[in-house]
C-alpha cells in the first residue's frame, strides 16, 4: 500500500481497506482512553458551563449533558459494532446504505467538511485560551491565528502517523489531563469567595431549576451533536478485539469523559452565576501561581491535542472514502492544510452553536437512516467484499440509494417541525427511521435485502 499511495514508511497504511484479522488486537482501555479524551475538552466543558448559564441548575445542567451524549452514543455504539465485526472504516459502511457514490459524494463529503470544521474550531478555542495564560505568565501578547498555525502544526504531526500514534497520545495525555483537570476542579471548589463553596454551588437552582423546555433543549443540543460523530464510530474500532472490548471502552469513555466536561463547566458557571461558564478559564481567572497556570495551559494543550488529532484523522477516512487513490496519509495532508486555513478566522467561534444546531438537523435524520437499514432492514449482516464493488448488491440505482438519500432530506425538515421543547432529534430520528422503513417495504428493498446478504453469506 507504501507504494500504491505513495505514502512513507513508518505511517498507518489503511485507509478505507479492511483491517485483517491478525491486526485486530485492540484491547478496550485503548479505546476508552481515545473515546474519554475527546470527549475531555474545552468544548464540552462550555457546553456544561452553557446549559447552567442558560438557567438550568447546577444537577440540571449536568444531567442535561450527559444525557444527551448518552442518547447519541445508543446510535455510536450500534456503528461501532459494524467496525469490530468487519474491520472497517465507518464511511465506507455508510455505502451499504446510501449506495456506493451516495456515500462518497454525499455522506462522506458532508462529514469531512464537518471535521474540518471542529479541527478550526477546537484550534481557535485552545489558541484563544492560551494567548491568555502566556499574557498572564509572561506579559507577551500573540495573536490567535499565530498561535492557532504553530498548535496546528503538531496537531497535523500526529494525525499524519495514524491510528498507533493516537493510541500513545492517548495513553500519554490521559494521566496529565486528569491531573490537570482535577487540579482545575481544586482551584475552583478552594477560592476564597463563597459562592464557589461547594455546598452554594451543589445547591445552586439557577432562574429556571429543572425547567422541561430548557432542560430538553440542551439535551437535544448534545444528541444532535454528538449524533455526527455516528458515521466515525468504526473509525475508532476497526481495530478491536471484541466487541466486549467496544462496549467497555466506550461506554465507560461517554460517562467518565461526559461527567467530568460537564461537571467541571456547570462549577464554574454556577459560582459565577453564569457568568464564566467555561471552567478552565474560570480557573485561570483565579490561580495567581505560574505553576497553576502552567498546569491549566497544559490541560489546554493536550485537550485540543487529542480531540484535533481524532478530528483530522476520521476527517481523513471521509476524503479516502470518495477520492480512494489518494490513499489515508495524503488525505490526511489536505484535510489538515484546508483545517488551518479555516483556523485563521477566529469568527468561526462567533457561529458555534448555530452549527452545531445545523449538524444535529443533518445528522439525527441521516443517523435514522443508518440505524433503520442496518439493524432493521439487513438484520446486522454486511457483505464486505460489495463495498468495494461498482456494480455489487450496494450498487442500488446507479450506485445511489435515493430512497436513503430522500429520507435524509426529508428528515432534515421534519426536525424544524418539531416544537423544541419536545426532543427534536429523538422524534426526528424515530419519524424518519419509520418513514425509511415503510418506503422500502412498499418497494420490496427489505425483502430484496435480506435475500441477497442470505444467498451471498450462505
Amino acid at each position: 500500500m507504501g507504494k500504491k499511495y505513495h505514502q512513507p514508511k513508518g505511517v498507518e497504511q489503511y485507509g478505507i481497506e479492511q483491517i485483517p484479522d491478525e491486526e485486530r488486537n485492540v484491547k478496550w482501555y485503548d479505546i476508552f482512553l481515545m473515546v474519554v479524551n475527546f470527549l475531555m475538552n474545552p468544548g464540552m466543558i462550555l457546553l456544561g458551563g452553557l446549559s447552567v448559564a442558560a438557567g438550568l441548575s447546577f444537577w440540571a445542567g449536568i444531567t442535561a449533558v450527559v444525557s444527551g451524549v448518552a442518547v447519541a452514543f445508543i446510535a455510536y455504539i450500534v456503528m461501532a459494532t459494524i467496525g469490530v465485526d468487519y474491520g472497517v472504516p465507518g464511511t465506507v459502511a455508510t455505502r451499504m446504505v446510501f449506495g456506493i457514490k451516495g456515500s462518497k459524494y454525499t455522506v462522506s463529503v458532508f462529514r469531512a467538511i464537518t471535521a474540518v470544521y471542529w479541527f478550526a474550531v477546537q484550534t481557535l478555542a485552545g489558541a484563544a485560551a492560551i494567548t491568555v495564560i502566556i499574557k498572564n505568565l509572561f506579559g507577551v501578547s500573540l495573536s490567535i491565528v499565530t498561535v492557532s498555525l504553530i498548535f496546528a502544526i503538531f496537531q497535523i504531526l500526529i494525525a499524519t502517523f495514524g491510528y498507533d500514534s493516537l493510541k500513545i497520545l492517548s495513553r500519554f495525555a490521559f494521566p496529565i489531563k486528569i491531573f490537570g483537570l482535577l487540579f482545575v476542579l481544586y482551584a475552583l471548589m478552594t477560592h476564597d469567595d463563597p459562592n464557589y463553596h461547594i455546598s452554594n454551588v451543589f445547591g445552586y437552582e439557577g432562574t429556571l431549576g429543572w425547567k422541561w423546555g430548557v432542560f430538553i433543549v440542551w439535551v437535544n443540543t448534545l444528541a444532535g451533536v454528538w449524533l455526527s460523530m455516528v458515521t466515525d464510530a468504526a473509525d475508532f474500532c476497526r481495530y478491536s478485539r471484541t466487541r466486549k472490548d467496544m462496549w467497555i471502552g466506550t461506554l465507560l469513555a461517554a460517562i467518565v469523559g461526559t461527567f467530568i466536561s460537564a461537571f467541571i463547566g456547570a462549577y464554574s458557571a454556577a459560582a459565577t452565576l453564569g457568568k464564566i461558564p467555561n471552567g478552565l478559564e474560570g480557573a485561570a481567572s483565579i490561580v495567581t501561581s505560574e505553576v497553576g497556570l502552567l498546569i491549566i495551559l497544559l490541560v489546554i494543550v493536550l485537550d485540543n491535542w487529542t480531540i484535533n488529532v481524532l478530528n483530522l484523522y476520521t476527517g481523513a477516512l471521509s476524503v479516502v472514502n470518495f477520492a480512494p487513490k489518494l490513499g489515508r496519509f495524503w488525505a490526511t495532508i489536505i484535510v489538515s492544510v484546508i483545517g488551518v486555513a479555516l483556523s485563521l478566522f477566529p469568527a468561526l467561534l462567533d457561529k458555534l452553536m448555530d452549527t452545531m444546531n445545523y449538524s444535529g438537523n443533518v445528522f439525527a435524520p441521516l443517523a435514522a437512516v443508518l440505524i433503520c437499514d442496518y439493524v432493521v432492514i439487513k438484520q446486522g449482516k454486511l457483505v464486505v467484499n460489495h463495498l468495494y464493488e461498482e456494480h455489487g448488491i450496494y450498487r442500488y440505482a446507479g450506485g445511489w440509494n435515493v430512497s436513503a438519500l430522500v429520507w435524509t432530506l426529508l428528515g432534515f425538515f421534519i426536525y424544524y417541525l418539531i416544537p423544541v421543547m419536545y426532543f427534536q432529534s429523538a422524534i426526528c430520528f424515530v419519524l424518519t427511521g419509520i418513514g425509511y422503513y415503510v418506503t422500502q417495504r412498499l418497494t420490496g428493498q427489505v425483502i430484496v435485502d435480506q435475500y441477497n446478504i442470505k444467498q451471498i453469506t450462505s
